[in-house]
């Protein structure tokens, strides 16, 4: 990945999802090439000439100020996972850092106490690492997705499940908005470690596999997942709505821990009991048969 190119898309896609309107200028009369805010304004909201401008947006960072980068923010409106995805792309890599990052980015472990609790929480729960990369999960968090631990390592991915896997397109009862936050997630993390040659591997499969992959990652969208709400159809309980809440690893920022939870005595609740109660007295996933005659 080119972070000139990265940065580039990135600004340009900003730009053409703002009005003259939106960013409080008086449009020029006549027809518009582009969507959007054209460079000249956008140089103009941020304070800088339209040749420094420009320049930023080919890629040419080379001692740009925070105060530029914060001032550009602002005249494009961005949020403040957008604002930091910018920060990212703008930090100059040397050929001896990308050489670093690469000898850096050794296998991650989970530690034994984040083991420790999955096993004590009694709701589904994930850990995910780099690339949305699925590290370890409890029974009810495989159960709830995919046993993941029964595939081999390199298929052990969100992503590769969301695009790849044609259980997923039954399972999310929007799938199109779970691609969406899955590809937006996976920008967020290509925006800090553009040189790691597993997230290029990654990406190029998913491109070749999945149109719709293609389309997403183009937007360029970035969103960090901390809270929010999941709405599924499992095909052994049916209908779940479960909000999630998204905790970093103390000592380790760039492995998560999302827990899973139904509002109180819902059905969504209640199937979930039934879920708990299968992956609790089952060694494999209960079938489809299994679901028309609960245990009692």
């Amino acid at each position: 990945m080119d972070r000139s190119s990265e940065i580039r898309e990135f600004l340009r896609t900003r730009r053409a999802r703002i009005t003259p309107e939106q960013a409080g200028l008086t449009p020029h009369a006549g027809p518009r090439r582009v969507p959007g805010l054209r460079r000249e304004e956008v140089a103009q909201l941020a304070g800088v000439s339209v040749d420094y401008y420009i320049r930023l947006e080919r890629g040419r960072t080379q001692g740009v100020s925070q105060a530029v980068l914060d001032a550009v923010a602002r005249a494009l409106h961005l949020d403040d996972t957008e604002r930091a995805h910018l920060f990212d792309l703008a930090q100059p890599t040397t050929a001896a850092a990308r050489s670093r990052s690469k000898r850096l980015l050794a296998p991650q472990r989970v530690r034994p106490a984040l083991y420790r609790a999955l096993d004590a929480l009694s709701v589904p729960a994930v850990v995910q690492g780099r690339r949305l990369d699925i590290l370890a999960a409890n029974p009810l968090g495989y159960a709830l997705f995919a046993d993941f631990a029964s595939r081999p390592h390199r298929d052990r991915n969100f992503a590769r499940f969301v695009f790849l896997d044609q259980a997923a397109l039954s399972l999310y009862s929007d799938w199109e908005k779970a691609a969406r936050d899955t590809v937006a997630g996976l920008r967020l993390y290509a925006g800090r470690h553009a040189d790691d040659p597993q997230l290029t591997e990654l990406i190029g499969e998913l491109s070749l596999h999945s149109d719709t992959f293609r389309r997403l990652w183009a937007d360029h969208d970035v969103r960090a997942h901390t809270t929010g709400t999941k709405r599924l159809h499992h095909p052994l309980v049916g209908d779940l709505t479960l909000d999630y809440v998204v905790l970093a690893a103390e000592d380790d920022p760039e492995q998560s821990l999302a827990i899973y939870t139904p509002e109180p005595a819902s059905p969504s609740a209640e199937a979930l009991g039934i879920l708990a109660s299968w992956t609790s007295t089952t060694t494999a996933a209960p079938t489809p048969e299994q679901t028309r005659n609960p245990p009692s």
